[in-house]
Protein backbone atom coordinates (compact mmCIF):
# COMPACT_ATOMS: atom_id res chain seq x y z
CA UNK A 1 0.00 0.00 0.00
CA UNK A 2 2.68 2.13 0.78
CA UNK A 3 4.24 1.67 -2.64
CA UNK A 4 1.09 2.49 -4.70
CA UNK A 5 1.10 5.18 -2.53
CA UNK A 6 4.85 6.37 -3.14
CA UNK A 7 3.67 5.90 -7.05
CA UNK A 8 0.97 8.00 -6.43
CA UNK A 9 2.63 11.13 -5.35
CA UNK A 10 5.81 10.64 -7.50
CA UNK A 11 2.88 11.08 -10.86
CA UNK A 12 1.00 13.78 -9.44
CA UNK A 13 4.24 15.65 -8.47
CA UNK A 14 5.47 14.99 -12.38
CA UNK A 15 1.71 16.05 -14.18
CA UNK A 16 2.00 19.14 -11.74
CA UNK A 17 5.83 20.60 -12.98
CA UNK A 18 4.67 19.35 -16.81
CA UNK A 19 1.50 21.37 -16.15
CA UNK A 20 3.28 24.17 -14.31
CA UNK A 21 5.94 23.81 -17.13
CA UNK A 22 3.12 24.37 -20.12
CA UNK A 23 1.08 27.04 -18.41
CA UNK A 24 4.60 28.95 -17.92
CA UNK A 25 5.24 28.06 -21.75
CA UNK A 26 1.93 29.29 -23.00
CA UNK A 27 2.47 32.77 -21.45
CA UNK A 28 4.06 33.95 -24.61
CA UNK A 29 1.31 33.71 -27.51
CA UNK A 30 4.25 33.55 -29.91
CA UNK A 31 5.64 30.29 -28.74
CA UNK A 32 2.28 28.81 -28.51
CA UNK A 33 1.80 30.13 -31.81
CA UNK A 34 4.86 28.72 -33.07
CA UNK A 35 4.44 25.31 -31.49
CA UNK A 36 1.31 24.94 -33.38
CA UNK A 37 2.99 25.92 -36.56
CA UNK A 38 5.20 23.24 -35.91
CA UNK A 39 2.62 20.50 -34.44
CA UNK A 40 0.92 21.31 -38.29
CA UNK A 41 4.32 21.29 -40.30
CA UNK A 42 5.18 17.93 -38.53
CA UNK A 43 1.24 16.97 -39.53
CA UNK A 44 1.61 18.17 -43.18
CA UNK A 45 4.91 16.61 -43.74
CA UNK A 46 3.97 12.98 -42.43
CA UNK A 47 0.66 13.07 -44.20
CA UNK A 48 2.18 14.32 -47.94
CA UNK A 49 1.31 11.54 -49.89
CA UNK A 50 -2.74 11.97 -48.48
CA UNK A 51 -2.73 15.81 -48.42
CA UNK A 52 -0.89 16.45 -51.48
CA UNK A 53 -2.51 16.63 -54.84
CA UNK A 54 -0.71 14.91 -56.98
CA UNK A 55 2.64 13.03 -56.29
CA UNK A 56 5.34 15.70 -57.79
CA UNK A 57 7.69 12.79 -58.56
CA UNK A 58 5.60 10.38 -60.25
CA UNK A 59 6.05 10.94 -64.42
CA UNK A 60 3.01 9.65 -65.37
CA UNK A 61 1.24 12.28 -63.05
CA UNK A 62 3.34 15.25 -64.65
CA UNK A 63 2.49 17.57 -67.90
CA UNK A 64 4.97 19.15 -69.47
CA UNK A 65 2.19 22.03 -71.11
CA UNK A 66 1.19 23.07 -67.70
CA UNK A 67 4.52 24.57 -66.64
CA UNK A 68 5.40 27.53 -64.83
CA UNK A 69 1.99 27.80 -64.81
CA UNK A 70 0.99 30.83 -62.23
CA UNK A 71 -0.98 30.53 -58.45
CA UNK A 72 -4.19 29.95 -58.80
CA UNK A 73 -4.19 28.70 -62.44
CA UNK A 74 -5.97 25.70 -64.05
CA UNK A 75 -4.23 23.19 -65.90
CA UNK A 76 -5.09 21.30 -69.32
CA UNK A 77 -6.89 18.89 -67.17
CA UNK A 78 -8.55 21.21 -65.30
CA UNK A 79 -6.68 20.79 -62.22
CA UNK A 80 -6.34 24.08 -59.98
CA UNK A 81 -2.58 24.84 -58.80
CA UNK A 82 -2.98 27.06 -56.23
CA UNK A 83 0.47 27.62 -55.40
CA UNK A 84 1.31 27.68 -59.39
CA UNK A 85 3.63 24.98 -61.23
CA UNK A 86 7.54 24.85 -61.73
CA UNK A 87 9.06 24.28 -65.29
CA UNK A 88 8.46 20.59 -64.92
CA UNK A 89 5.01 21.00 -64.64
CA UNK A 90 5.07 19.96 -60.93
CA UNK A 91 2.40 21.30 -58.71
CA UNK A 92 4.49 23.59 -55.93
CA UNK A 93 1.73 22.82 -53.43
CA UNK A 94 2.84 19.29 -53.83
CA UNK A 95 6.45 19.58 -54.17
CA UNK A 96 6.74 22.13 -50.89
CA UNK A 97 4.75 18.98 -48.82
CA UNK A 98 7.12 16.63 -49.90
CA UNK A 99 10.40 18.74 -49.90
CA UNK A 100 9.24 19.79 -46.07
CA UNK A 101 8.93 15.94 -45.28
CA UNK A 102 12.35 15.17 -46.72
CA UNK A 103 13.92 17.90 -45.10
CA UNK A 104 12.23 17.16 -41.92
CA UNK A 105 13.05 13.72 -42.14
CA UNK A 106 16.52 14.22 -42.74
CA UNK A 107 17.21 17.17 -39.62
CA UNK A 108 15.10 14.92 -37.35
CA UNK A 109 17.67 11.90 -37.75
CA UNK A 110 20.67 13.61 -37.82
CA UNK A 111 20.15 15.59 -34.68
CA UNK A 112 19.09 12.36 -32.42
CA UNK A 113 22.19 10.64 -33.82
CA UNK A 114 24.23 14.00 -33.10
CA UNK A 115 22.27 13.83 -29.95
CA UNK A 116 23.11 10.52 -28.87
CA UNK A 117 27.09 10.59 -29.71
CA UNK A 118 27.21 14.05 -28.41
CA UNK A 119 25.78 12.70 -25.13
CA UNK A 120 27.57 9.91 -24.18
CA UNK A 121 31.29 12.14 -25.55
CA UNK A 122 30.09 15.00 -22.84
CA UNK A 123 28.97 12.40 -19.92
CA UNK A 124 31.83 10.23 -20.23
CA UNK A 125 34.27 13.47 -20.45
CA UNK A 126 32.45 15.01 -17.23
CA UNK A 127 32.24 11.77 -15.04
CA UNK A 128 35.84 10.67 -15.48
CA UNK A 129 37.84 13.96 -15.84
CA UNK A 130 41.28 13.95 -16.31
CA UNK A 131 43.09 13.30 -19.37
CA UNK A 132 40.03 11.52 -20.86
CA UNK A 133 37.89 14.92 -20.34
CA UNK A 134 41.39 16.54 -21.62
CA UNK A 135 41.16 14.37 -25.06
CA UNK A 136 37.55 14.46 -25.78
CA UNK A 137 37.37 18.33 -24.80
CA UNK A 138 40.50 19.44 -27.65
CA UNK A 139 38.52 17.00 -30.28
CA UNK A 140 35.08 19.18 -29.64
CA UNK A 141 37.27 22.65 -29.77
CA UNK A 142 38.89 21.42 -33.23
CA UNK A 143 35.27 20.60 -34.63
CA UNK A 144 33.50 23.89 -32.97
CA UNK A 145 36.84 25.83 -34.79
CA UNK A 146 35.44 25.38 -38.24
CA UNK A 147 32.66 26.39 -39.91
CA UNK A 148 29.46 23.91 -39.71
CA UNK A 149 29.15 24.47 -43.76
CA UNK A 150 32.77 24.01 -44.39
CA UNK A 151 33.26 20.58 -42.71
CA UNK A 152 29.75 19.16 -44.17
CA UNK A 153 31.06 20.69 -47.74
CA UNK A 154 34.23 18.69 -47.88
CA UNK A 155 32.69 15.81 -46.25
CA UNK A 156 30.02 15.59 -49.07
CA UNK A 157 32.80 16.35 -52.01
CA UNK A 158 34.26 13.26 -50.49
CA UNK A 159 31.10 10.94 -49.94
CA UNK A 160 29.08 12.46 -52.73
CA UNK A 161 25.24 13.54 -52.69
CA UNK A 162 22.68 11.30 -50.92
CA UNK A 163 20.78 11.43 -48.03
CA UNK A 164 22.59 9.36 -45.63
CA UNK A 165 26.04 10.81 -46.88
CA UNK A 166 23.77 14.24 -46.05
CA UNK A 167 23.24 12.84 -42.65
CA UNK A 168 26.61 12.07 -42.39
CA UNK A 169 27.37 15.37 -42.27
CA UNK A 170 25.51 17.04 -40.17
CA UNK A 171 26.14 14.75 -37.71
CA UNK A 172 29.26 15.65 -37.80
CA UNK A 173 28.60 19.11 -37.83
CA UNK A 174 26.15 19.15 -34.40
CA UNK A 175 27.54 16.38 -31.80
CA UNK A 176 30.30 18.64 -30.25
CA UNK A 177 27.53 21.38 -29.45
CA UNK A 178 25.67 18.39 -27.66
CA UNK A 179 29.03 16.99 -26.17
CA UNK A 180 30.00 20.52 -24.59
CA UNK A 181 26.22 21.34 -23.28
CA UNK A 182 25.99 18.07 -21.32
CA UNK A 183 29.75 18.12 -20.18
CA UNK A 184 28.99 21.31 -18.68
CA UNK A 185 25.66 20.37 -16.90
CA UNK A 186 27.10 16.87 -15.68
CA UNK A 187 30.26 18.91 -14.00
CA UNK A 188 27.62 20.67 -11.38
CA UNK A 189 25.42 17.69 -11.18
CA UNK A 190 28.87 15.48 -10.46
CA UNK A 191 29.92 16.98 -7.13
CA UNK A 192 26.12 16.69 -5.77
CA UNK A 193 25.51 14.89 -2.37
CA UNK A 194 23.29 11.57 -4.82
CA UNK A 195 26.36 10.94 -6.96
CA UNK A 196 28.97 10.28 -3.52
CA UNK A 197 26.15 8.45 -2.14
CA UNK A 198 26.12 6.33 -5.62
CA UNK A 199 29.79 5.84 -5.38
CA UNK A 200 30.11 4.77 -1.53
CA UNK A 201 27.21 1.92 -2.84
CA UNK A 202 29.75 0.95 -4.60
CA UNK A 203 26.97 1.10 -7.64
CA UNK A 204 28.90 -0.04 -11.53
CA UNK A 205 30.01 2.89 -12.78
CA UNK A 206 27.85 2.47 -15.91
CA UNK A 207 24.68 2.87 -13.83
CA UNK A 208 25.63 6.22 -12.14
CA UNK A 209 26.35 7.69 -15.28
CA UNK A 210 23.31 6.49 -17.21
CA UNK A 211 20.93 5.89 -14.19
CA UNK A 212 21.56 8.79 -11.89
CA UNK A 213 23.78 11.80 -13.33
CA UNK A 214 22.80 11.83 -17.33
CA UNK A 215 18.73 12.35 -16.25
CA UNK A 216 19.58 14.87 -14.54
CA UNK A 217 21.72 16.85 -16.71
CA UNK A 218 19.35 16.09 -19.95
CA UNK A 219 17.73 19.07 -19.46
CA UNK A 220 19.61 21.80 -21.38
CA UNK A 221 19.98 19.18 -23.99
CA UNK A 222 16.45 19.60 -24.83
CA UNK A 223 16.62 23.15 -25.30
CA UNK A 224 20.40 22.76 -27.65
CA UNK A 225 18.11 19.81 -29.76
CA UNK A 226 15.13 21.91 -30.49
CA UNK A 227 17.63 24.98 -32.20
CA UNK A 228 19.67 22.37 -33.61
CA UNK A 229 17.02 20.98 -35.57
CA UNK A 230 16.16 24.20 -36.72
CA UNK A 231 19.99 24.76 -37.58
CA UNK A 232 20.23 21.60 -39.18
CA UNK A 233 17.17 22.27 -41.67
CA UNK A 234 19.00 25.06 -42.89
CA UNK A 235 22.29 24.11 -43.40
CA UNK A 236 20.63 20.87 -45.40
CA UNK A 237 18.70 23.71 -47.34
CA UNK A 238 22.18 25.62 -47.76
CA UNK A 239 23.59 22.07 -49.12
CA UNK A 240 20.99 21.11 -51.87
CA UNK A 241 20.64 24.66 -53.23
CA UNK A 242 24.52 24.48 -53.34
CA UNK A 243 24.39 20.91 -55.19
CA UNK A 244 25.60 18.51 -52.97
CA UNK A 245 23.21 17.63 -50.74
CA UNK A 246 20.48 15.14 -51.07
CA UNK A 247 20.02 14.03 -55.08
CA UNK A 248 17.78 15.57 -57.59
CA UNK A 249 15.39 12.37 -57.61
CA UNK A 250 14.51 13.20 -54.08
CA UNK A 251 15.00 17.51 -53.92
CA UNK A 252 14.10 18.88 -50.54
CA UNK A 253 13.54 22.54 -49.80
CA UNK A 254 16.82 23.20 -50.85
CA UNK A 255 16.91 22.19 -53.73
CA UNK A 256 13.26 23.32 -54.99
CA UNK A 257 14.65 27.00 -54.49
CA UNK A 258 17.58 26.30 -56.38
CA UNK A 259 15.29 24.66 -59.18
CA UNK A 260 13.19 28.23 -59.14
CA UNK A 261 16.50 31.16 -58.21
CA UNK A 262 16.95 31.14 -62.37
CA UNK A 263 13.49 32.49 -62.51
CA UNK A 264 12.86 35.46 -59.93
CA UNK A 265 14.11 37.71 -62.77
CA UNK A 266 11.82 36.35 -65.37
CA UNK A 267 8.37 36.89 -63.39
CA UNK A 268 7.96 33.29 -62.47
CA UNK A 269 8.68 33.97 -58.63
CA UNK A 270 6.85 31.34 -57.08
CA UNK A 271 8.69 28.66 -58.18
CA UNK A 272 11.37 29.75 -55.83
CA UNK A 273 9.85 31.92 -53.60
CA UNK A 274 7.30 29.74 -52.22
CA UNK A 275 9.74 26.76 -51.20
CA UNK A 276 11.68 29.78 -49.76
CA UNK A 277 8.14 30.82 -47.68
CA UNK A 278 7.68 27.14 -45.94
CA UNK A 279 11.83 27.40 -45.20
CA UNK A 280 11.57 30.37 -42.90
CA UNK A 281 7.96 29.86 -41.18
CA UNK A 282 9.71 26.16 -40.21
CA UNK A 283 13.09 27.43 -39.30
CA UNK A 284 11.26 30.52 -37.68
CA UNK A 285 8.75 28.49 -35.67
CA UNK A 286 11.38 26.06 -34.21
CA UNK A 287 13.49 28.36 -33.24
CA UNK A 288 10.88 30.32 -31.35
CA UNK A 289 9.61 27.44 -29.48
CA UNK A 290 13.42 26.89 -28.51
CA UNK A 291 14.02 30.20 -27.35
CA UNK A 292 10.84 29.28 -25.22
CA UNK A 293 11.87 26.20 -24.07
CA UNK A 294 15.25 27.98 -22.94
CA UNK A 295 13.62 30.27 -20.67
CA UNK A 296 11.23 28.33 -19.29
CA UNK A 297 13.92 25.42 -18.60
CA UNK A 298 16.29 27.60 -16.90
CA UNK A 299 15.37 29.63 -14.03
CA UNK A 300 18.40 31.82 -14.42
CA UNK A 301 16.73 33.60 -17.30
CA UNK A 302 13.04 33.74 -15.76
CA UNK A 303 12.33 37.92 -15.23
Amino acid sequence: MAAITEVGITDTAAESRLAGAWHEFAERRTAVVALAAVVLLIGLALLAPLVAPQNPYDLTQLSIMDNKLPPLARGLDGMLYLLGTDDQGRDMLSAILYGLRLSLYVSVVATAIALALGTVTGIVAAYFGGRIDALLMRLVDIQLSFPAILIALILLAILGKGIDKVVIALVSVQWAYYARTIRGAALAERRREYIEAARCLALPQWRIIFRHLLPNAFAPLIVVATVQVAHAIALEATLSFLGVGVPITEPSLGLLIANGYGYMLSGDYWISFYPGVALLIAIVAINLVGDRLRDVMNPRLKR
